[in-house]
């Protein structure tokens, strides 16, 4: 028998509106065209096996693999069960589920397969064995994403599945099930107003597409650390399959790289995105993480690295803070810094939003951007004051982002300012860099203090 090998590889959305309700969406349409697309591709590929990781099956004792060679029932998503449902019916390799099985317990891990009537498929698994396969030609098998798996563990499941793959002499489709950033709308949208929830998540997303259209798979997988730290929903399992998928590619950077589309899921970042193994061209990386063979227990999830406070980072030392009010109509964000008193970050009154007064603390460290404006005995620092400026528009973007609004739906601003003549200047300048094109109306009050150590405050007013 020949030798097997990974044929190609896909990235693919995992909201149900492709199969159910591209019609009501242009961008949810040309997801649906990509998949259809995505498809065509693998039939000619010659692929004789699909092989699904999905992050919509969670798991938390090792990993689990269908096994069921014919899965059959009706699919209706929690959250999304008003597009109606999806009845399905697989073709599963119950043959290479249980040698997949057997190759992660000699790799170390915990697995086992799931074989019994009336196991639900996820949503994932369901929407791209449906667009993927619509005619169950190739046999498929799914594997579970462990939310509590570090990237060793990952590596060693895709090397005990490449395993499998060589020793039957299959061809082989390697599918990451997935959604780019996470975070969603909370409230039920027209779909032609869907659009990516976060400015940052956007510029996340397309930073990784920018990067796999270039092939640079294992550079996507050394990212997501940083981008873990940055983007406004931590969703671990967002990276994961990165990690299972570069290792299924051998870690490699030069893989032909094509984005076949990307678009809104009600809030989410979904794409379509194809890498073939054929060199690029484009170069390789230095694979930097331990090249892991077994598995030997290890389960922190995220290597997070605590970086040293700079000096003009010092945390706080004002007054304590508060878990924000949550009555009706409030709106508050994790991504925001917790106020000093009994209060939102915001107040949604119809189509208006009203923020209580922003500073530049930053949500978790309490950390002052810039620096504060005095240490803990009341002598006086030398800070930034545009980094703080900047630092309070950026959790105003975020807090706006969370009731589903933007900064360029700021109508007036009312800024606080300890030292008018010192800072006027340089917070004026980061105002025309930024809020200033929009064009609110705006006051700026010099003020004597602010309860913490900080120079620069906003209060604003938005439509949503």
């Amino acid at each position: 028998m020949n030798s097997g090998e990974l044929v190609d590889s896909f990235v693919v959305p995992v909201h149900p509106h492709t199969v159910l309700a591209p019609e009501k969406n242009e961008g949810w349409g040309k997801l649906r065209q990509a998949y259809e697309e995505a498809a065509k591709r693998i039939e000619d590929s010659g692929a004789d096996l699909l092989i699904i990781y999905s992050t919509t099956w969670p798991s938390v004792i090792g990993h689990q693999i269908q096994a069921d060679p014919n899965p059959q029932w009706v699919m209706v998503d929690h959250d999304f069960h008003d597009l109606g449902s999806i009845e399905y019916s697989f073709n599963i390799d119950s043959q290479f589920a249980h040698a997949w099985n057997e190759a992660n317990k000699k790799r170390g891990l915990q697995s086992r397969t799931v074989s019994y009537q009336g196991f639900p498929i996820d949503v994932g698994s369901v929407v791209a064995l449906t667009l993927l396969n619509p005619d169950n030609k190739i046999p498929a098998v799914i594997v579970s994403s462990n939310v509590y798996s570090n990237r060793s563990e990952t590596t060693v499941l895709a090397k005990a599945c490449l395993d499998v793959i060589k020793s039957t002499g299959r061809k082989a489709v390697a599918v990451t099930a997935m959604s780019l950033s996470n975070r969603m709308f909370t409230e039920n949208i027209d779909p032609k107003e869907d659009r990516i929830h976060s400015l940052k998540d956007d510029e996340w997303n397309l930073k990784i597409l920018e990067f796999l259209s270039e092939g640079r798979l294992e550079d996507v997988s050394q990212l997501s650390r940083t981008i873990h730290q940055q983007i406004r929903v931590q969703k671990v399992v967002t990276f994961k399959p990165m990690w299972w998928l570069s290792a299924m590619n051998d870690n490699r950077n030069n893989l032909t790289g094509e984005v076949l589309a990307y678009e809104a899921l009600h809030g989410a970042g979904g794409a379509v995105v194809h890498l073939n193994p054929t060199p690029s061209g484009v170069g390789d990386k230095e694979y930097d993480e331990d090249d892991i063979e077994v598995f030997g227990g290890e389960r922190g999830v995220l290597d997070v690295v605590e970086e040293p406070e700079s000096p003009l980072e010092n945390k706080s030392n004002g007054p304590d803070l508060w878990e924000p009010t949550d009555a009706e109509g409030s709106v508050n964000s994790d991504a925001a810094p917790k106020p000093v008193g009994a209060y939102p970050h915001a107040r949604r009154v119809g189509n208006m939003l009203y923020l209580s007064g922003v500073g530049p603390r930053q949500p978790g460290t309490n950390s002052i951007p810039g620096g504060p404006i005095h240490d803990e005995n009341g002598a006086p620092c030398n800070y930034d004051i545009k980094a703080q400026t900047h630092a309070v528009i950026d959790n105003i973007s975020r807090i706006l982002e969370e009731a589903g609004s933007s900064i360029d739906k700021v109508l007036d601003v009312t800024s606080f300012l300890v030292d008018m003549d010192r800072d006027f200047q340089g917070y004026n300048e980061v105002w025309a860099e930024t809020l200033g094109k929009v064009g609110p109306t705006r006051t700026t009050l010099a003020i004597r203090a602010l309860p913490t150590p900080i120079a620069v405050e906003m209060k604003v007013i938005a439509q949503i």
